[in-house]
């Protein structure tokens, strides 16, 4: 292979390398901004007097499988009786 098809090949692999760095470093900038923007959210909810940390709960089960929740529900309710705590 001679040096100037090498220097070419690099130059793609450094070229596509670079755009590969510059679209994560974009979509970091993105992510960085949709965090502030559901700060900014949760604030505004508390500001309403809600309570976020339960908010917070409450998307994390929206997320979740129907199914998967009330077997988790009944299996905390059947620990619960045997700890006497109901």
């Amino acid at each position: 292979m001679s040096d100037a098809v090498a220097d070419a090949q690099y130059n793609v692999t450094a070229e596509e390398l670079r755009q590969f760095i510059e679209r994560y470093e974009h979509l970091e900038a993105e992510k960085k901004d949709i965090a502030e923007q559901q700060k900014e959210v949760m604030a505004e909810a508390k500001g309403r007097g809600y309570d976020t940390k339960v908010i917070r709960k409450v998307i994390a089960l929206r997320k979740r499988d129907a199914d998967d929740i009330a077997e988790e529900e009944a299996v905390l309710e059947m620990y619960k009786a045997a700890l006497n705590m109901i």
